[in-house]
């Protein structure tokens, strides 16, 4: 077992109850559930400012300085980002004969703010599925200008059309911790140890995707919930297309032997640290994305799989370096900085990836993000 904080808080409280109810031993998926959104108490259901913002001392997307939060997104770090994507997004709409978005975890706004901006009446009905309160009314003072078009829901209809927007989504949704300890298959779960959360291990008919070379220990997630949330579009939407955003990579590389430990990640203040039982509720926990899995999940649940590559390639493919030396568009040097950002490949450009799918029946389109440089090969 690995030992965390004493338990000091009502969401530490509240976990020690549902691991006893559970017999003594909650599952890291579940555990990841409650830190992350237990009503009023975990990370994204609290009212903190999160995401949205530079470090102290650097300069936001909108000029001013950061500070205050614990991470930064592709929206807030350039508005360019948001532009552009609206680029691809226009495509798409006129693609699959829709007027609508949806977006998933909008978090502070932007990225909404920024597509509307960018499509103005190409957009007639603009919906955020987000869980999150606090982040809601956020987004609600941000896009006071298209109040008109906006709306919110906080789950999917039954049927649904449009454009699907998730960026950084996927890596928020709760992963089954899988440890081979010894040649032998454990699920990783939390459990109380002198009166502290701890890792408890219990075999497991569980298995990666993928056989692991070697019999070196070794930790990796399965994503059972995020692949779930795809087949769950694939049953509502009834026309459209769906882009998803994130950090990740496809199967051969997400389970290489030398990945002994994971993925699992948690931010604040724009620090990391690999520690999820430690200041539970008050940091980001998030595991980078197979993107296999989801591609695999999409196809099998009806979805045509349009394209997949790196978001610096999709980026440039969409035409993100248009105008930025140009008339009002004119990029100062430290705007230009945070939009190589999101291209470079030792920054956002290569770590992130993008995939699109197309709903089911619909017919097959090429997105002008994936004009060059498709990667579904990889998969």
């Amino acid at each position: 077992m690995t030992n965390s904080s004493i338990l000091t808080t009502p969401l530490q409280t509240l976990m020690a109850r549902e691991i006893d109810a559970a017999g003594g031993w909650l599952g890291f998926d579940a555990f990841m559930a409650l830190a992350l959104y237990q009503p009023g108490l975990g990370y994204y259901a609290r009212d903190s400012l999160k995401f949205g913002r530079m470090p102290a001392g650097a300069p936001a997307a909108d000029g001013a300085q950061g500070g205050g939060s614990d991470f930064v997104t592709a929206p807030e770090l350039s508005p360019h980002f948001g532009r552009t994507l609206a680029r691809q997004v226009a495509q798409a709409l006129q693609a699959c004969g829709t007027d609508e978005v949806w977006e998933f975890g909008a978090g502070s706004g932007a990225l909404a703010q920024q597509v509307l901006d960018t499509l103005g009446g190409q957009v007639a009905r603009y919906t955020i599925v987000d869980l999150s309160g606090s982040l809601r009314e956020r987004q609600r003072t941000r896009l006071a200008a298209h109040a008109g078009k906006v709306a919110w829901a906080s789950e999917l209809p039954a049927k649904m059309r449009g454009v699907v927007l998730g960026n950084e989504v996927l890596d928020a949704m709760p992963v089954k911790l899988l440890a081979r300890l010894n040649g032998a298959w454990h699920e990783r779960g939390v459990a109380m140890h002198e009166g502290r959360l701890a890792y408890a291990d219990r075999p497991t008919d569980a298995r990666p995707p993928l056989d692991i070379a070697g019999q070196h220990d070794y930790v990796t997630e399965i994503h059972p919930q995020a692949e779930g949330f795809v087949r769950t579009l694939a049953d509502r939407l009834e026309a459209g297309a769906v882009f998803l955003l994130d950090y990740g990579f496809p199967e051969q590389e997400y389970y290489h032997p030398q990945r002994s430990m994971g993925t699992v990640m948690c931010h604040r203040a724009h620090l990391a640290d690999a520690d999820p039982l430690l200041d539970v509720g008050e940091k980001d926990i998030t595991a980078h994305v197979n993107f296999t899995g989801i591609a695999l999940a999409g196809q099998e649940a009806g979805l045509e799989v349009l394209g997949y590559t790196s978001q610096g390639r999709f980026l440039l493919n969409c035409g993100l370096l248009d105008g930025l030396d140009s008339g009002i568009d004119a990029a100062s040097l430290a705007r230009r900085v945070m939009v190589q950002k999101l291209v470079n490949e030792h920054e956002m450009g290569e770590l992130f990836k993008v995939i699109a799918f197309g709903a089911k029946g619909s017919p097959v389109w090429t997105p002008m993000g994936f004009a060059a440089g498709d990667r579904m090969h990889k998969l």
